[in-house]
């Protein structure tokens, strides 16, 4: 081998044995010889296999970097959106993209872009010179310290046909100080040269702004106030009912919503319902001619709130609760929460004899039955089915009897011997914990309610928890279930089920500013919020609806309720399929205001009449 390796140092390598010679290149041949026949497909079978595995591995890595990406690009420019709609008062479309904001932002700054894009900056005709009453906006030479809020008397507004997504801008005339009128108006005017007395001022006053004649209609549902229906199934006050009604009719409210408390239907024994306080009152409200829609209400009513008024979970149900408080909802310290039974049950036989869902299944049952001269009229439109804490779709991770307060981040709910269960088995299959989704259980129970009401309408009512929604974490939404973080759509495995059994979302809107929130310490964004939960059911497909929070019942809230009702120039026309107006008290304490109650139904409408002036 010695003799092989050297022989090109060799000079003598005429020399060499040809017989070693003749091993040697055979030898080299045999190194280099290419399979042949079958062992050639087999090597290249192998080699193409490895490489195709390699390929197709890169490829998923390369899907999943793209996703965050997008992900990640997407809620950049959402929170842009939703800043510039909030702090800027830009009536953006829905699914704006960068084009709508480039366009507004050049129109805020004076310039005019037509549909087609083309931009540039000129006065516009003369006969389009009008006077308009203004308020006032933040501008961007604001933000340089060389705002000065003037009162004008003319304006020049750019014509509203040249875009929908117009926000009529307008350039002010420069102004004398000295004589304090007002010169002609240089067609050249840019940013770069206005003073501070030539802000870009918004042409649209209070009135015109809060116009929606012709606008998409919404129909409003008033919510009947709790108490109307006693503990013992009787209705309290007939003709008080009868008086509440015929205040909504003159409002043109299109129907009610009426709350069927499962504590007090089968509240003391088992598979034993009352309805017939119920029934007297469906009855008045078919004598006004109402839409109803009812609630199937699986949740407590009153612990937390001031009022006398208080429903519990039904009596037998607190019965067995004694003796196994794991029914209930249980935080980390061992507290349990009865405000509603714990999803962990669903499919346990812990309520003598019966799982949680046939539970709810046998409730929703009788109800289909008993009322079913209803259902063949059309008088009952819709059923919510109640899935969590006040019927809404979470975990009970904010109770005030546990001593939350506002803005708390909440308590995970998962301690209960049954969801301890689901999580340990939920961390063997999927590699991860239980809580870290969104609620689930709500399958179960969807299907069910889809079997007893057949071709009825449902709806589900989701959450606004906003607080700590402007960190990386949303803290708040994951105690509360969804696991919404930056770059992440908490709600998108939530509505995949709605949409697989056709219910209606209904969104609980906060109608609040965060510029009205003390301080902002929960870092909260009722809009941001908002606007991704409908975009993203909206974008699924999904029909939606909306209902106020109790805490939003003056007319600025409503007002902005409105609006994210049925977007301003949104490209695809959305808005809301109805609305629910929960009210304090009964309308007949006069809490709240006729007034600006009918001026928000008129809204909703689109059928301002004369109240626009």
């Amino acid at each position: 081998m010695n003799t092989i390796t050297n022989i090109d140092d060799n000079p003598n390598q005429n020399l060499i044995d040809p017989q070693t010679q003749t091993q040697t290149q055979t030898q080299a041949q045999s190194h280099t010889r290419r399979p042949r026949g079958f062992a050639a497909t087999a090597a290249a079978s192998a080699n193409s296999n490895t490489s195709a595995g390699k390929a197709k591995k890169e490829r998923e890595k390369e899907k999943e970097r793209t996703k965050l990406r997008e992900r990640h690009r997407r809620a950049i420019t959402s929170r842009m959106l939703a800043g510039l709609r909030q702090y800027g008062n830009f009536p953006l479309p829905a699914r704006a993209d960068m084009n709508d904001v480039l366009a507004a932002l050049a129109r805020e700054a004076g310039w005019t872009v037509e549909a087609d894009g083309t931009t540039y900056r000129q006065s516009p005709p003369l006969q389009q010179m009008a006077s308009f009453p203004v308020r006032s906006v933040e501008s961007p030479v604001s933000a340089n310290n060389c705002s000065v809020k003037a009162p004008v008397d003319s304006v020049l507004r750019i014509d509203e046909s040249l875009s929908p997504a117009s926000l009529d801008s307008v350039v002010i005339a420069d102004r004398d100080s000295r004589t304090d009128k007002f010169t002609s108006v240089s067609p050249i005017n840019s940013v770069e040269c206005l003073e501070a007395d030539q802000l870009i001022q918004d042409v649209r006053s209070v009135d015109h702004e809060n116009d929606f004649t012709g606008t998409p209609y919404v129909p409003v549902y008033v919510m009947l106030a709790n108490g109307v229906i006693n503990n013992f199934c009787q209705l309290v006050d007939p003709e008080g009912v009868r008086q509440e009604l015929s205040h909504m009719k003159s409002l043109h409210v299109d129907g009610i919503i009426v709350n069927c408390w499962w504590g007090i239907v089968e509240g003391w024994t088992p598979q034993k319902y009352a309805w017939s306080g119920y029934r007297e009152l469906f009855n008045i409200i078919r004598e006004y001619n109402l839409k109803l829609q009812v609630v199937m209400a699986f949740h407590e009513y009153g612990a937390n709130d001031s009022g006398d008024v208080l429903f519990s979970l039904p009596q037998w149900v607190l019965e067995i609760g004694k003796g196994n408080q794991d029914i209930f909802f249980t935080d980390r310290e061992g507290r349990r929460n009865t405000e509603c039974l714990s999803w962990g049950i669903d499919k346990e036989r812990v309520l003598n004899g019966r799982t949680g869902i046939e539970v709810y299944f046998d409730f929703m049952r009788s109800f289909r039955t008993e009322f079913d001269d209803f259902f063949a009229v059309g008088l009952i439109s819709a059923v919510e089915i109640g899935l969590g804490p006040s019927g809404e779709l979470r975990y009970p991770s904010y109770p005030d009897r546990m001593g939350w307060r506002y803005p708390g981040i909440g308590e995970f709910q998962c301690y209960d011997k049954y969801l301890q269960q689901n999580l340990r088995k939920a961390a063997r299959l999927r590699g991860h914990s239980f809580w870290a989704r969104g609620p689930d259980n709500a399958d179960n129970v969807l299907s069910l309610a889809s079997l007893a009401f057949e071709e009825t309408k449902l709806v589900i009512k989701v959450p606004a928890v906003y607080w700590w929604y402007k960190t990386a974490s949303h803290a708040a939404e994951l105690t509360a279930g969804y696991y919404n973080p930056r770059n992440q759509d908490g709600y998108f495995p939530v509505f995949e089920v709605l949409k697989k059994h056709s219910v209606t979302m209904k969104l609980v809107c906060s109608g609040l500013q965060v510029s009205n929130l003390e301080g902002n310490e929960g870092l909260a964004d009722p809009e941001g919020l908002s606007w991704q939960v409908l975009n993203l059911a909206w974008d699924r497909g999904l029909t939606v609806a909306g209902e106020n929070a109790l805490s939003c019942y003056d007319r600025d809230g409503c007002m902005r309720i409105v609006e994210m009702a049925k977007p301003r120039n949104d490209p695809d026309h959305r808005h809301f399929s109805f609305f629910v107006y929960q009210q304090p008290t009964s309308l007949l304490q006069g809490t709240i205001c006729f007034s600006d109650l009918d001026y928000f139904i008129k809204c909703m409408h689109g059928d301002m009449g004369d109240l626009l002036v």
